[in-house]
Formats: C-alpha cells, structure tokens, sequence
C-alpha cells in the first residue's frame, strides 16, 4: 500500500497498480499513514466494512434508486442498460463512487477509484453494517475529511476539477420523442411550438434521422434536407441535437468502419479480432475509446454534424448496450433447434424463453472483449465504467476542435470524470409518479459526483404519461438546467401542447416561467463552476434535526430557493416543512404573490397551473421577462424578489453564453443590494459591468409581511 496527502483534509492510498482513470487531478504526496479500514481479500476481490450506529445516514454514489440518504438498498456501480427501473433493481446508468458517511457530529468523505464493478450494502443485509466490495485488487480510496458534507463535497470537486459548462441556450427548453421519423415530423413540432407561442431552443432528434441506424450518416429518403433545415431552424434560436450510439455498424463501403478496422480503433475478442455484437444497426463493433487516438479518431467523426450546423449531440447506448452477440445468439439458436418437436416441461421451456429474453447486457459479453490501455490489455468488464465517461470525452474533443464554442453535450451512461466534458440525463425512466418523485432525490447524488447539467427524461420516456404527471414533472424540471421531454417510440405523445386547452395554458406558463428563471439558473451554474460545491443541497446539509432529514420531497436550490413539488397523483397541494421562516412564492409573468411563513409545517394549495417554491430568509433571486429563445431575452431590465428582514446580497454571473471565456474568468457580475432601513422602507442598489443591463425592478418582502417595490438605474462598475 502507498498513502498520500492531496490536501490537508484528503489522504490517499494506493492498492496494487490501478488503471489510470483520469479522475483525480493535482499533486500526490507521499506520507506515512495507515488505512484506517480494515481491508478483506477474498476470490481476487477486496472489501471492507463500516459500522453504522442507529442515526448514521449515507448520502451519494450519484444517479441511483432509493433515497437522498442510501440506507437500506443495495447499490452497485456498473454502467447498466435498464430501462425498467423496478425497486429491486440494483444497477443503473451511472456509476458514480463518492459518498459520505454522516452521524450528527463528524463527517467522512469515501472516493473509491475504481473502473470496475463496486458494491455497497448499505444496511440491508445486516442494519448496522456498510459493506464495500471490490470487484478487483488494483484501486485507490480516498478519505476525505472536513467540518460539514458541504465543505467535503467541495474539497472533492477541486480534486475531481471543474465541470463542464454547457452554452447559455442549453438552459432552455427542448423537446424530444424516439419516433419524429422524418423531416416533415420535425417541422410540425416546430411550427405548432411557434403557433402555440411555447419557449422552445431545440429539438432533440433520436435514431430515426440516421441511415439504416448508422452513426454520422443522414437519412437522404427522411431527412432529405437536413442541413438547410438545421441552418434554418438555427437561425431563429432553434437547434437540432443528434443522437450517437457508441456501436458501428459492420458493412463494407461504410466509412467510419472502414475506418475504424484500418486504424485499428475498436476493441478486440480473446484471439485479438474486433469483437463482433449487435445494436440497433445489427452487428458492430466498438470503438476502444479508452485510447487516447480512438478518442481523437472518434472525435473527428462529429465534423459530418457540425458541418450541416449542429451545435449539441447526445452519447447514448454508450454503457456499452449489447442486444446480443455472435455465441450467445448461436447458443439461443442451438437450444430452439433442439427443442423443435420436444415435449417441453416447465423447466425446459424457462430455460428455452430465457435464451431469448435474457439475451441482451448478458454479464458474460463484456468478459469476452478487450480494451487497450498502454501495454495493458484488459477486459471490459475490469474498465466496465470508463466506456461511456471515455465516449462522452472524444465527442467533446471533436466538437470542441470543430465548433471552437461551447456545446450541448449529454450522456447516458457516466462516471465521476465524465462531469468534465459533458452532463447527463438519469437514463430511461418511466412515465410513472415514483420516477417523478426518483428525480428529484437523484438531484442532490448528481451534484455530489460534480455534475451540473443534469435532468431526467420529463414526462418519463417509457409508458404512457398522463396530463397531469406531465405538468407536475414540468413543474419540477423548470428547475434542473437540463429540461427535455422525451419519450419512447409507441407510447403516448407528450409534447406539453398534447393534453387539451386547459394543460396546453398551463405547461405553457411553466416552460415560459423556465426562461424566467434562466438567468439566476445559469449564473448558479457558472458559480459552481467557479467554487466547486453544490446546486440541489438536501435540507439535512443545511439545517440540523430529523424533520430536515426526513424531508426528502424537498429541496434547496442554490442558497436562495427552497423547492417543494408535488409529486404524487391527485394532489391539490402538500404539506411542506420549513426549518426557518420562509417567503412562499407564487411566481407569475406578471405580479408573483408573496406570503410570509413561519417555521414548521403547512399546508400549502398547488394546482397545475402553479409554479410555487419558496425564498429564503435575507435572500434575493434575479428573474427577466419570457421569451420564445435564449438568444431572444431582453436583458436591459432585470427584476429581483427577495425576503429581506435585515439586508441581503445577490452577485448575478453572467457572460457571452457560448464561448470559453469563463474559463479565463471572463464574466459579468451584477451585485443586488438590498437593506431594510431603521426609519422604515428599503435601500436598494445594483452596480454591475454587464453591457446591456440598465433597470433593475426589486420587489420585496420584510419579516413583518410589508411589501415593497421600486426601480433602480443600474450603476457601473
């Protein structure tokens, strides 16, 4: 074993000889310290157990089932194409090993840096027990210390590095169905979003804009004139966002595949040939995308798109998804031959079905081909969880080189690491109210692991979405930077204008109140960005006592927001926990209304057509007017709603919203000042640098409940 210091509250320790996963960034030093964790080798496999008294909690390891504190599941960390995400389910997308083990007086952080398999028992077998195992000897675990889970998250994002930072109009609406088949479906989205006059900046476009499902191919017989309309729909502040599968597809004259065999990019079987499965296309191969020229390779491929005027791009597929491969299929045909004619009893027909149904994501396929690294050559499953991390890192390699601004680029499956090239959305959920309730838990876990850009499927993409799940899901995902309704082909149609006049009204409103909402979403991105640390906090970082830990349905957002949505079906409204006194906002386009509560529990109404959080104490939130694009907001006049019972202060981040100039802290800043005064009234303030911001309308609420409204010119500086 080999310890190090990183930073005076995080230590090391190095177990054999680890596959560089590129996750850890900044100095190692070596020093003389002991693990304080008893280590167990057991069948090539490591593990470890932490005792848990009766009130430690357990917060992270990203997008996963369960709670906000992880107790009482089983968790495991392998990449997994799922798209049924029943509770008894163990593996999803992501594989994100952060967490922190809490009681109510010390906090430990726990990064295991490891690419393959890891398993955490987190008091479901035995109460009182965490058990860790790994599935491999070669790893670092980190130990990460500090006076709060805050300071802990954010002393491991500076380790992690910073995230990735998507363009401005990524934060804006977009809609999404596996099932616009062709270029006059597109249209129609777009033209009845501009007749409804619904926010719109883009339109995510899933395998059916491909030729034969082949990647960085246009279909010439469905989307004839690809480019024009992507040019076109550009012009007027909406993109087209293309899917790519991590597979291609095995056919001569094909380029990328000639390609691929001719540079020697794709992974190989055990006798050293490109290993052969099968996806959407039918057979393929995959590219090795753990080599740094594959990565620079595979990159170059997104030029066909940027080409034709395409600024995003979202990796799907990419755990690797296997429908099936060449033996498991012979195997599959074998048995059917064999039971032709048979008299099958029950055992012999489960073990038939099962040949078939069973097939795809089999275990045993990623055991059967070889990755690349250095000399080393290593199966997939030992580096199982780098493969969509490593894909998500060449596409934006090649957009970054092709575009040379900022890009739209999301990913389903994802690892720590990943944060730093692109976001992600929670995988395939379901049109169901607990998948509802399961993104708005997954928040907080997503933010730990460094991720920003983050938002489920809205409306869920399996099932058939009701009216009123869509709408209370929007109500949630006005919130998350990343907003896309998207569903599956053969369900339901979702797009918010599907559901009648009364919903259409409504969910219009929401997506309008969104663009709203843009500019503090987006200056709390570049903030994280900036500092590390997190969006979506759960009351229990914050506040202290076990009503705050219980309340899981609720969330803060920023340091300013409280959010409380309804969740459940045919709710009127909810009963909220507040753990000081609060503004609740009822947030309008025009005259938002706002009422004074004191801590504890209330009851609070909120109907479809609501958009209702809650404001801090000494806090200020800036908002603008709607518009029907990012590229259209009017930003000369800002408006600002704050709870101000002493003074509070808001620094609004802004800046060009689509090249990388932040990261040479390029940024426009507007301070919000804001004082009650001993002889009554308020003393309001704005100075800012941002070029075009001129007015600021502050419209505020005292403790006592008194309301006051006043404009202010904009000073400089």
């Amino acid at each position: 074993m080999e310890a190090f210091k990183m930073t005076d509250n995080v230590i090391g320790f190095r177990f054999g000889n680890p596959v560089e996963t590129g996750v850890i960034q900044g100095e190692k030093t070596q020093v003389e310290v002991n693990l304080p964790i008893e280590l167990r080798e057991e069948g090539g496999r490591i593990s470890f157990t932490l005792k848990l008294t009766e009130n430690d909690r357990v917060y992270g390891l990203g997008p996963n089932l369960g709670g906000i504190n992880k107790r009482g599941r089983i968790y495991e960390s392998y990449c997994t194409d799922d798209p049924l995400h029943h509770e008894d389910k163990t593996t999803l997308y992501g594989a994100h090993n952060f967490f922190v083990l809490e009681d109510d007086d010390v906090a430990t952080g726990f990064f295991i840096d490891f690419p393959g398999r890891v398993k955490y028992d987190v008091g479901f077998t035995t109460l009182e027990e965490l058990q860790v195992e790994i599935h491999g000897q070669d790893f670092d675990i980190y130990l990460l210390e500090g006076a709060s889970i805050k300071e802990i998250v954010a002393s491991f994002h500076k380790l992690a590095g910073k995230p990735y930072m998507p363009p401005k109009w990524g934060l804006g609406y977009f809609q999404s169905r596996w099932g616009y088949q062709t270029e006059e479906d597109v249209k129609k989205v777009y033209e009845t979003f501009k007749e409804e006059e619904i926010p719109l900046d883009g339109i995510y476009l899933d395998l059916d804009y491909m030729e034969d499902f082949k990647d960085f191919t246009l279909s010439e017989e469905r989307f004839p004139n690809f480019k024009d309309m992507a040019l076109k729909m550009k012009e007027e502040g909406v993109r087209l966002i293309p899917i790519i599968d991590a597979g291609v597809k095995i056919e001569e004259g094909y380029p990328v595949y000639e390609e691929g065999i001719k540079g020697d990019h794709f992974v190989k079987d055990k006798d050293g040939k490109p290993y052969v499965a099968a996806v959407w296309p039918g057979k393929v191969h995959f590219p090795d995308f753990l080599k740094e020229e594959t990565q620079r390779w595979f990159g170059d491929q997104y030029k066909i798109l940027t080409d034709a005027g395409i600024e995003g791009v979202w990796n799907d597929m990419n755990e690797p998804a296997i429908f099936y491969d060449e033996t498991s299929l012979q195997e599959g045909v074998e048995a059917a031959i064999l039971a032709q004619g048979g008299n099958l009893n029950v055992n012999a027909f489960f073990s038939l079905r099962d040949k078939f149904m069973n097939i795809g994501n089999k275990l045993e396929y990623y055991r059967r081909f070889f990755h690349e690294i250095g000399d080393r050559r290593l199966t997939n499953e030992e580096v199982h969880n780098l493969y969509g991390y490593m894909m998500t890192k060449s596409a934006s390699l090649g957009l970054k080189k092709h575009l040379g601004k900022r890009h739209v680029l999301i990913s389903r499956a994802s690892s720590i690491g990943m944060h730093r090239y692109g976001g992600l959305w929670t995988g395939d959920n379901s049109s169901w109210w607990s998948h509802l309730s399961l993104n708005l838990r997954m928040l907080p876990s997503l933010n730990m692991s460094g991720f920003y850009y983050v938002g489920a499927d809205t409306g869920g993409f399996g099932g058939h979405v009701s009216g009123e799940l869509l709408t209370r899901w929007l109500q949630l995902s006005v919130f998350t930077p990343l907003l896309r309704n998207h569903s599956a082909i053969g369900t339901r149609v979702q797009e918010p204008y599907a559901f009648g006049d009364v919903l259409t009204r409504a969910n219009k409103k929401h997506i309008e109140r969104r663009y709203m909402l843009i500019p503090y979403l987006y200056s709390e991105m570049l903030k994280t960005y900036e500092t590390g640390g997190m969006m979506f906090t759960p009351l229990a970082f914050e506040f202290f006592g076990e009503e705050a830990q219980q309340a899981e349905d609720q969330m803060l957002l920023g340091e300013e927001l409280m959010l409380a949505p309804v969740v459940s079906q045919n709710a009127k409204g909810r009963y909220v926990y507040l753990p000081e006194d609060m503004v609740l906002v009822d947030f309008k386009k025009y005259d938002s209304s706002l009422t004074l509560l004191k801590d504890g529990v209330h009851y609070v109404s909120y109907s479809l057509e609501d958009l209702k959080f809650f404001l801090r104490r000494n806090r200020l939130m800036p908002y603008t007017m709607p518009s029907q694009t990012v590229k259209d907001q009017d930003l000369s006049i800002l408006k600002v709603l704050g709870y101000v019972d002493t003074e509070a202060v808001y620094v609004l981040y802004d800046d060009d919203g689509e090249s990388f100039g932040y990261e040479q802290g390029k940024i426009y800043k507007t301070t919000l000042y804001a004082r009650k005064l001993e002889t009554g009234g308020m003393k309001v303030e704005a100075k800012s640098n941002h070029p075009d911001l001129q007015t600021v309308n502050f419209t505020l609420m005292d403790g006592t409940g008194e309301i006051w409204n006043e404009e202010v010119k904009v000073q400089r500086g």
